[in-house]
């Protein structure tokens, strides 16, 4: 079989900050409309979305996909819940893990392969979460303690 080639739409940056990604599952995504025209021009951004699963069906909230522009009144509401097309027996896995393992379903990518939009979401355990501030500052003062280090020993 020929390899497909794989686009690039969407990458969720905030979710390798915020959670350990473990394992890592490929679904398709249910689109109505002109979101498909949206999705070749790149418009579409999973910074803030979140996966349920809800009565055996995948869920994903909160991916904004920008109406086309050229659209009329096909075009979608934007933040709509969208439907992930994944195998029942993958799905049975993810509850299982979800409910004794405390995982929770992350979207990290949304891409084209061959001609199908595909979303890929992970199974996440939580970071703890911390003031940036405090990283800024441990790197600052390393950065000083280096530059002092070069100083000393160049004369």
């Amino acid at each position: 079989m020929a390899k497909q080639e794989i686009k690039l739409i969407a990458n969720n940056k905030k979710a390798h900050h915020d959670y350990f990604l473990e394992e890592k599952y490929e679904a398709g995504v249910e689109l109505h409309g002109t979101e498909v025209k949206s999705l070749r021009m790149g418009k579409c951004s999973i910074k803030e979305a979140f996966v349920r699963i809800e009565k055996g069906e995948v869920i994903i909230y909160g991916m904004h996909i920008s109406p086309y522009e050229k659209g009329n009144i096909f075009n979608k509401d934007p933040l709509r819940p969208k439907k992930l097309l994944m195998h029942k027996s993958e799905i049975r896995k993810l509850v299982g893990k979800i409910a004794e393992q405390g995982y929770t379903l992350v979207p990290v990518e949304v891409y084209f392969k061959g001609s199908l939009v595909k979303v890929q979401i992970a199974l996440a355990k939580g970071k703890k979460l911390y003031d940036k501030r405090q990283d800024i500052v441990r790197k600052d003062m390393r950065r000083e303690a280096e530059r002092d280090f070069k100083i000393r020993n160049l004369g």
